[in-house]
């Protein structure tokens, strides 16, 4: 069913009642409304402030008819056979692995780091021995491990980590990696291998027709009511429910109590180009500071799409702008906690999802946390416990 219809909009002042009002028509709370909808019979109000479903995966078709993220690339990977089962259910998909190449001394290489990325930029056959002591005598030995810088310089050395990770951490950041929990740069290793593949992930493919096709296909059922360009703020008294899921950021719900959560947003300049192919690959980092940009996609790369023309988009880091990325310092971690127990003590609100607990999830945790907070609901309506208590997704 396309957004276009009229089970879209804003709630109007008529009296009406729902089993459950969902914050937030990304993954966790589109997955929560099709569970209780499909799953439970229950009566689901699924709202966004955004004039789209889907969240940051929303993707479109463009005046030039090219398929592109609104939000940069989102490319799919799970070991999770459960997620992938559930996912299927929406979307049939097309085989896809990302690759991701860096500008390191003039020259496009693979990142993450690996036997080829090491041959360009040194010269030589290295073979996977020669790899991994070529890194370790580069390696920093360090007695623990706590920072972003840390766990780079202690696994390539101070030379690599220069090249590929500094000026691209501190654009993205707006910090030092020092100044950055390990957590930042552990998600990227280095190999000594030729695989050149971004993830490793046992299932890796991209939604046939595209994120918002699957989202959509999600939402269509009777039970569900979705209410797109709609605040929470902005729902009328006159619409009653039993109980809120809430899938936005959890500060702003208790009106910045304790204070912001800070969190790094990105400017996206999507341009068409009337040319086929722009780049080598899906994504190319710009870890310099040179330029402002951290990244250039080309989507065609992910959509399979055979067009005349090609779209990609400058990612542009920024302090300003809508929530994405939570930044892992301790304090900021400390003023979340202070917050999760307020919604701990909130019996008539469940937090779900990244921004409702203060964390990067890719899209397939998120979908695991939904399922996983849906079993606990269904578990308790079985039983018919009554009142709800509160639940909160473990973050």
């Amino acid at each position: 069913m396309s957004t276009s219809q009229t089970r879209y909009g804003t709630p109007g002042t008529k009296s009406a009642e729902y089993d459950y009002l969902i914050v937030g028509a990304g993954f966790a709370g589109s997955v929560l409304a099709e569970r209780l909808a499909r799953g439970l019979g229950k009566r689901v109000l699924i709202i966004d402030r955004r004039p789209h479903i889907g969240g940051n995966a929303y993707d479109f078709h463009n005046d030039d008819g090219l398929l592109v993220h609104k939000y940069g690339p989102h490319i799919f990977h799970t070991n999770s056979e459960k997620v992938f089962q559930y996912l299927s259910h929406f979307t049939s998909w097309r085989p896809y692995e990302h690759r991701v190449l860096a500008q390191v001394d003039g020259m496009l290489v693979p990142m993450p780091i690996n036997l080829t990325t090491l041959r360009m930029l040194y010269g030589g056959e290295f073979s996977e021995d020669e790899a991994v002591r070529f890194l370790a005598a580069r390696a920093e030995q360090l007695p623990e491990i706590h920072t972003s810088e840390d766990v780079v310089v202690s696994t390539v050395g101070r030379e690599l980590y220069e090249k590929f990770f500094r000026g691209y951490t501190r654009k993205q950041w707006g910090l030092d990696p020092s100044e950055l929990d390990k957590s930042v740069t552990a998600r990227v290793p280095a190999r000594t291998s030729i695989d050149d593949r971004y993830f490793t992930d046992s299932i890796q493919c991209m939604p046939l027709h595209g994120y918002t096709r699957m989202f959509d296909s999600m939402l269509d059922h009777p039970n569900i009511t979705v209410a797109t360009g709609t605040a929470f703020k902005d729902i009328p008294a006159s619409v009653k429910y039993d109980h809120l899921i809430y899938c936005g950021p959890i500060d702003e719900f208790f009106d910045y109590r304790y204070g912001k959560l800070p969190y790094r947003s990105l400017d996206f300049r999507h341009v068409t180009l009337d040319q086929s192919q722009f780049q080598p690959a899906a994504v190319v980092n710009y870890p310099g500071e040179d330029v402002p940009h951290t990244r250039i996609t080309e989507y065609k790369y992910l959509t399979g799409q055979q067009h005349r023309k090609t779209s990609i988009t400058y990612e542009i880091p920024s302090s300003e702008g809508d929530p994405y990325y939570p930044v892992p310092r301790p304090e900021n971690f400390e003023r979340f906690r202070k917050y999760q127990e307020l919604g701990d003590a909130s019996s008539s609100v469940t937090f779900v999802g990244r921004l409702a607990t203060y964390r990067y999830y890719n899209m397939d945790q998120v979908v695991a946390q939904a399922l996983t907070v849906y079993a606990r609901i269904a578990e308790r309506e079985t039983k018919q416990q009554r009142p709800y208590k509160s639940i909160v997704a473990a973050a």
